[in-house]
């Protein structure tokens, strides 16, 4: 990407990112931090956190600190948020990209299994804001949340995220209004299919040929979401807020489900031997 962004262009700046270890996170991390920014990365496997830490370092030239911290809990977020000021005293750009899912039916899904993913995604999101909310309105920065599409229309077995990604949409439009007087600006991403990714992983569905679905005829990459992080966070965006971008090759003009509908609902047992993932 160096033909479209000015190399250095983040030079002194830093990066605050939860779920940092792999997928999107680590690809949004490892851009930013080749255009000059240094970062911190975030999650529960802090084994697997430094591991990707020290390859985004040799990867990029920047720097990398690992914090390990569970976005559920507000203390680990606070050491989080300290051990980067410290490090790097400042913070310009938060991604919440800290997400959880699985298939399953209403009707086959425990309350508790439900709260979890709300927890992770949106209350993850929520307490994410709140402890970067001081250092990010010092640089006046900004927040990029990872979102879906799942919920623009009614997705079976996706009750749980559909829930929780609606209300980070709905979370950044506030923070976008609330913020925006002090100079902070709050945007929402939403991918598409991405390949290789653990979500795909888990949501994907067994012979099932997702680029038939796709108008632009692949299923995304990782890169695709960083790219678009790049602008974003950029000057070229100084009047982007309160936005929500789909990346999704045009997938959701003509998306269907993934399952057979409607015998996946009304028998579920007849479509498990689809499933890729759990339930």
């Amino acid at each position: 990407m160096t033909s479209v962004f000015q190399p250095g262009i983040y030079k002194g700046k830093v990066l605050f990112i939860t779920g940092g270890r792999s997928g999107i996170g680590y690809s949004i991390a490892e851009e930013m931090m080749r255009f000059g920014a240094n970062a911190c990365i975030l999650g529960r496997d802090a084994k697997g956190l430094a591991e990707s830490a020290a390859k985004l370092e040799k990867s990029t030239g920047s720097k990398c600190i690992a914090a390990a911290a569970d976005v559920r809990s507000k203390e680990d977020l606070a050491k989080a948020v300290k051990a980067c000021l410290d490090k790097f005293g400042r913070i310009d750009f938060v991604v919440c990209a800290a997400a959880g899912n699985f298939l399953a039916p209403i009707s086959g899904m425990s309350e508790n299994a439900f709260r979890t993913v709300i927890e992770i995604d949106t209350i993850g999101t929520y307490n994410t804001v709140k402890a970067t909310l001081p250092a990010i309105r010092a640089t006046k920065g900004a927040y990029l949340h990872i979102s879906a599409t799942l919920h623009y229309a009614g997705t079976p077995y996706q009750a749980h995220v559909s829930a929780a990604k609606a209300a980070i949409d709905a979370l950044s439009n506030v923070i976008a209004v609330e913020e925006g007087p002090r100079g902070v600006r709050s945007n929402v991403c939403a991918p598409g299919p991405i390949a290789n990714t653990e979500g795909m992983k888990r949501l994907g569905t067994k012979g099932r040929q997702i680029e038939r679905g796709i108008p632009l005829g692949r299923q995304g990459d990782t890169v695709d979401i960083a790219n678009y992080a790049l602008w974003l966070f950029s000057p070229a965006a100084a009047w982007v807020t309160g936005s929500v971008m789909v990346i999704d090759g045009g997938q959701n003009h003509i998306r269907g489900t993934s399952l057979p509908y409607p015998e996946s609902v009304l028998d579920p047992e007849s479509v498990k031997e689809l499933y890729k993932g759990k339930l």
